[in-house]
């Protein structure tokens, strides 16, 4: 059996869990498991930016023409004390230290002569500034890759570096015949295969999935090698529910459940699995497993493509509280043909998708990310539209295979009305595999935890 598996960079700052409870937890199945290997924990914050706080990181430092190369020898400090701490672990530090040093300064290098050619005039300055992007976000995953196989080979086992971060060549490939190319030959029945997660190619890893890169080299190293199951090890389950709000001891792993499930989720933003990684997955029978690295003997949730819980329940009581409910009103709507195209068209030109949206005669609500509700868009629509109303909101969703029975919905509703919640707004496709409900932003962790005792905590059906 051969496996294609992610481990997250807040597992692989846990290495010594990695070591015992993923790479050498069983004895008999050691080979044919190919590693693709995320940064250390807040690497690549340090690289680019925090992806929580927007706190900047180098690529910052460099496109604002601040002191990039001083920001470049901090960090160059931070992953030598990173690399001291694997010490008892078997890693070599003077030549993980030396790696990462001569990384650095190849990556110093490359970003002058960008700022040089910036400084000319010659290229639009959002090119360079991609191709820097790139550039910086490859040097985490060939630290962690570099310290992962210096540590297996001093432990006596045979591991492989595939760095496909492509640093020191000039063939102009794409991300697919990079990965083909660094992967061809590889007898994995004799060797622990540790691979980047980020992959160079003409195309740019960053500039088309930004963040999700790794997952989109696991996706595709997965698809190659005709994996026989992709796994992706985390440092929680694909849970029943957010731990942090209802609590560790009322939710429950997932277990089994398939793709439209796993979309759906990604959909509100707590994401099993990119997007764009999850399809080539789908459409070539590869199944994806979640584990949690801190519980090595449990299952975790097996993601398939046709899963259909057999027992009707809800699976999982998910959402999000960073969400702004849009609403367009306007009295020539009614009757009238395209009304909602042009709508889409504007949100289209200000780069913003909805999540959720419903209709009625004059008016249209739809629920948007925070984050997208710009001032420039919404003065648009006020200028087109008699009456364009906006407000902060939760997104509250029940989310299964088998959900399509009569009374959850009531069901639902009638939860909240007993606790004082409004439901702003709801919604269902047809598939009914994510019920949707708009509610106030301030009871948005209260309507988790009451949804969750509702449908999880006391069904007797739900599998363990």
């Amino acid at each position: 059996m051969l496996t294609v598996e992610k481990i997250g960079g807040t597992s692989m700052s846990a290495f010594d869990k990695v070591l015992q409870n993923i790479i050498l937890f069983d004895p008999n199945r050691i080979y044919n498991r190919i590693y693709i290997v995320s940064a250390y924990a807040g690497v690549t914050n340090w690289l680019l930016e925090d992806k929580k706080t927007q706190k900047p990181g180098v690529y910052h430092f460099f496109i604002n023409k601040q002191n990039y190369a001083e920001k470049l020898d901090e960090l160059c400090s931070k992953l030598q004390q990173i690399n001291a701490q694997y010490k008892e672990l078997g890693l070599d530090i003077v030549e993980a230290n030396n790696f990462i040093r001569q990384r650095i300064n190849d990556a110093q290098r490359y970003l002058e002569s960008l700022a040089d050619v910036l400084a000319s005039g010659y290229l639009p300055p959002e090119n360079i500034y991609q191709v820097a992007r790139e550039i910086l976000a490859s040097i985490g995953e060939s630290h962690s890759a570099f310290n992962t196989v210096n540590i297996l080979k001093n432990k006596g086992y045979n591991a492989t570096l595939i760095d496909l971060s492509g640093f020191h060549d000039a063939e102009s490939l794409t991300i697919d015949e990079r990965i083909r190319k660094y992967l061809t030959g590889i007898d994995f029945n004799q060797t622990i295969c540790v691979v980047t997660g980020y992959a160079k190619g003409i195309e740019g890893i960053m500039r088309e999935f930004d963040r999700g890169y790794s997952e989109v080299t696991f996706s595709k190293v997965a698809v190659l090698v005709k994996a026989d199951e992709a796994i992706i090890h985390k440092e929680y389950h694909l849970s029943s529910a957010d731990p942090n709000i209802v609590g560790v001891e009322n939710c429950r792993p997932v277990g089994m459940t398939n793709y439209d499930v796993a979309d759906q989720l990604t959909d509100v933003g707590m994401e099993a699995i990119h997007p764009k990684a999850s399809k080539p997955l789908e459409m070539n029978g590869i199944n994806l497993r979640i584990k949690n690295t801190f519980e090595p003997t449990h299952e975790g949730t097996l993601i398939t493509k046709n899963y259909i819980c057999p027992e009707s329940r809800v699976e999982i009581i998910t959402g999000s509280d960073k969400v702004m409910i849009l609403d367009i009103h306007d009295p020539l709507m009614v009757g009238s043909v395209g009304y909602d195209l042009r709508i889409m068209q504007e949100l289209e030109k200000h780069n913003v998708s909805y999540i959720f949206k419903t209709t009625s005669a004059n008016s249209i609500s739809m629920v948007i990310w925070e984050k997208d509700a710009k001032k420039e868009l919404l003065e648009t629509l006020q200028s087109k539209y008699e009456a364009v109303t906006i407000q902060k909101a939760a997104l509250v969703c029940l989310v299964g295979t088998n959900i399509h029975q009569p009374g959850i919905l009531a069901r639902t509703a009638q939860v909240l009305a007993a606790n004082n919640i409004n439901v702003l707004s709801v919604g269902c496709a047809l598939r009914q595999v994510n019920i949707q409900l708009v509610v106030e932003r301030q009871y948005f962790r209260k309507a988790i935890s009451l949804l969750n005792q509702a449908f999880v905590e006391k069904e007797a059906t739900f599998s363990k």
